[in-house]
């Protein structure tokens, strides 16, 4: 727990015993608000800056899009938690290559969009909009907290062919679970962040099926699953990866590997490879990785 933690814990615990709708309140916005906004890297600068850029207005905010290629084919790009389109950068030019058109997009409250947070309705809605301009996507490729957003858009009427899960979120209660085991909060305040999510976020959803999960999404789906978890991701457990692949059965593939984290994972040429085959030729035509550095599974 770091000192940031500790401070809004504490202080969410003491509102909490006064008032636990106002603490709920407090839990709920500060749940949503990446505390960090990651910068872009120099090696991701002149890929990001040959990219045509738009604006999508969601939420009050507006999020920056990016495009490569003509339109053709298009494959979209979704980042995760405290994280930015430009941690893609190394996906761009294999999928540019195979005659496909990428787009991108920083979440509200990530990258170069506005605002202070985010949530997966806004997930939701952008990935709708880059769908209505730009048509069905050939694959979805999404990391972290942007594999939970890219499903519930999927459910939604999100369209794609392929689906890529990296270091992926499964169940929307993993994150409450993590967000409040690192603040310590006390139950009853962990109860009331999960009534406002319920509340705000998945409104007219069935109880048993609140909050969301991937594996909700079963009967919607139909699209082949690579899904892509690192032994030793400390963020996101591989459990969440091994559950989501278990809910899809036949229709999904778990590759794991060791040594690769939460981020790392997004850089590594041999799960790059295995992704832009996959995006091309689907489960049978993929070859998985085999680098003795992190063994598959």
């Amino acid at each position: 727990m770091n000192l940031i933690e500790i401070i809004a814990g504490t202080a969410l615990n003491g509102v909490s015993r006064a008032s636990g709708r106002l603490a709920g309140a407090g839990a709920y916005t500060l749940f949503h608000m990446p505390l960090a906004r990651s910068g872009m890297r120099d090696s991701e600068r002149g890929l990001f800056a040959a990219a045509r850029t738009e604006r999508i207005k969601v939420g009050g905010k507006s999020a920056v899009t990016y495009r490569w290629g003509g339109g053709e084919r298009p494959v979209v790009l979704v980042h995760g938690w405290q994280s930015r389109a430009s941690r893609f950068a190394d996906f761009v030019p294999g999928l540019i290559e195979r005659g496909h058109s990428v787009i991108a997009f920083d979440a509200p409250g990530h990258g170069d969009s506005t605002g202070r947070s985010t949530t997966v309705l806004e997930y939701r809605d952008i990935l709708c909009e880059l769908q209505h301009r730009y048509g069905d996507f050939d694959a979805l490729i999404a990391h972290s907290l942007g594999v939970v957003g890219s499903f519930f858009a999927l459910r939604s009427g999100v369209r794609a062919e392929r689906i890529v899960a990296l270091s992926g979120v499964c169940d929307y209660a993993y994150l409450v679970e993590e967000f409040s085991s690192a603040l310590n909060l006390r139950p009853a305040l962990k109860s009331a962040l999960l009534d406002r999510i319920g509340q705000n976020l998945f409104p007219g959803m069935p109880v048993d099926r609140v909050p969301f999960s991937a594996v909700h999404t079963t009967e919607d789906i139909t699209a082949p699953i690579l899904v892509l978890h690192d032994e030793d991701d400390s963020r996101i457990k591989v459990t969440q990866g091994r559950r989501l692949a278990d809910a899809f059965g036949d229709r999904a593939r778990l590759v794991t590997t060791r040594g690769l984290g939460h981020r790392r994972i997004l850089g590594d040429p041999e799960i790059i490879r295995a992704v832009v085959e996959f995006v091309e030729h689907g489960p049978v035509g993929a070859t998985m990785p085999q680098s003795a550095g992190h063994p598959v599974a």
